[in-house]
């Protein structure tokens, strides 16, 4: 099926339209077909309905065309009067999600990084991709969330930025695409590694996808669709996790265990995932996260611990706890403070404050745990600080992860770079 030109610049218009108005919209530039169509046909809108317009290329640097990738992207920028951001980024293919999860990631990283609140990412992926992406879900065994496949909008990063990503060409079938850039006697830059067919989505590209099609002529629009009918089922399954997780207490970090295994199985397993994804954290292989469920009836003192690449879980006393993979402060790290101002430490930004109350400057060290630390409270003499993490709730893991603070030989607080657990007797939070 192909686009009339005028059909095609509704599309873009509606993508405009759906954008917060008087904010910039960025085009993801990558000097491909569809990239410079999408990067065009924007500044063709902008012009209708005017709006900030800005293009993004990330240089990778990962073949011998990367530099004719920006050579071209800035003459198009240029001839079309876009203003043209390059981002150089490095990528480690030895890196445990590969060369080609790598260089996404530095991709999406360079993204976030340049967007404002407000703003919104143009991609050029198509309806081609989409059903490409469908295809390699389906043949790994994914659930519901990789069925999906592309989302048309989602929030950059986090969502906490304000940005959103949006795919307006993905209802857009590359065939159009590609008979708007004849029309447009548009010039651009083919990848060469688009050729290779070793590459799964290369292999289903060449191979795959015309066999289909020569059977079934609107196979790429059938997957297409497919995609979109599961994305909407994934979302409501989204809404019913979000549900579940309110009423265990709205905290994606700790579960109580006592409600998640009143859950039906397949709601415990959608629970979990929906925590991880909230945390930005990667979902664990089906086999982890079975062997994680299954432990979630140990006895009470019994020390869980479920772990998969860059994330873990572990039960303790009553509570499922989801996190990265802590890591403990170096023995030998150490840091001297004013007590007032922000400070840099290994766990993050310190942003509380500790004075006394007599008021007056402080000189105050910093340092790990290591044992036999003492505090005297209010109203209770010495405690011994490990009994007080105790009585506190701290979880074992956590408790190689606090700030210990000396002002001379004595331990006047404990805490975490966003709060103090305890403060010493004649101590205080500014």
């Amino acid at each position: 099926m192909s686009l009339e030109p005028s059909s095609l610049q509704a599309v873009i218009d509606n993508a405009l339209a759906r954008t917060p108005p008087g904010r910039c919209v960025w085009v993801a530039l990558s000097g491909g077909l569809d990239s410079c169509l999408l990067l065009s046909l924007a500044a063709d809108a902008c012009r209708r309905h005017p709006r900030p317009l800005r293009a993004l290329h990330v240089h990778h640097g990962l073949q011998a065309a990367a530099d004719d990738f920006e050579r071209h992207c800035r003459r198009l920028a240029s001839r079309l009067g876009v203003p043209l951001d390059v981002v150089h980024v490095s990528v480690d293919p030895e890196a445990g999600r590969g060369l080609e999860g790598e260089a996404r990631a530095a991709r999406y990283a360079a993204f976030a990084a340049r967007l404002r609140p407000g703003e919104t990412l143009w991609l050029a992926q198509h309806r081609d991709d989409q059903a490409e992406t469908f295809l390699l879900a389906a043949l790994r065994g994914a659930g519901p969330r990789g069925l999906a496949a592309m989302p048309e909008a989602r929030w950059l990063g986090d969502g906490l930025a304000g940005a959103r990503l949006s795919r307006p060409l993905l209802g857009v079938s590359r065939a159009a695409l590609a008979a708007e850039a004849g029309r447009r006697a548009l010039a651009w830059v083919e990848d060469p590694s688009n050729a290779e067919e070793g590459p799964d989505r290369n292999f289903l590209r060449h191979r795959v996808l015309p066999l289909l099609a020569g059977r079934w002529p609107r196979a790429g629009e059938g997957l297409a669709r497919s995609a979109a009918l599961v994305g909407e089922a994934e979302g409501l399954l989204e809404e019913l996790a979000g549900e579940d997780l309110a009423r265990l207490g709205g905290d994606p970090v700790r579960l109580p265990v006592a409600d998640l295994q009143a859950l039906s199985e397949p709601r415990r397993r959608l629970l979990v995932r929906h925590c991880l994804v909230r945390l930005g954290l990667p979902r664990p292989p089906a086999r982890r996260l079975a062997t994680l469920l299954a432990q979630l009836g140990a006895p009470r003192d019994a020390a869980v611990r479920v772990a998969w690449p860059g994330a873990e879980a572990r039960r303790w006393r009553d509570h499922l706890y989801l996190m990265a993979p802590p890591r403990p402060l170096a023995p030998a790290w150490r840091a001297d403070w004013d007590g007032r101002q922000a400070l840099a430490t290994p766990l993050g930004r310190l942003r509380v404050r500790l004075v006394p109350r007599a008021g007056g400057p402080v000189a105050l060290r910093l340092a790990p745990r290591c044992g036999g630390e003492r505090l005297r409270l209010a109203g209770r003499g010495q405690r011994d600080l490990k009994r007080l993490l105790q009585e506190r709730g701290v979880p074992p893991w956590e408790r190689d992860r606090l700030l210990v603070a000396w002002h001379g030989d004595r331990v006047v607080a404990v805490g975490q770079p966003d709060r103090w657990l305890s403060l010493a007797e004649g101590w205080e939070e500014a």
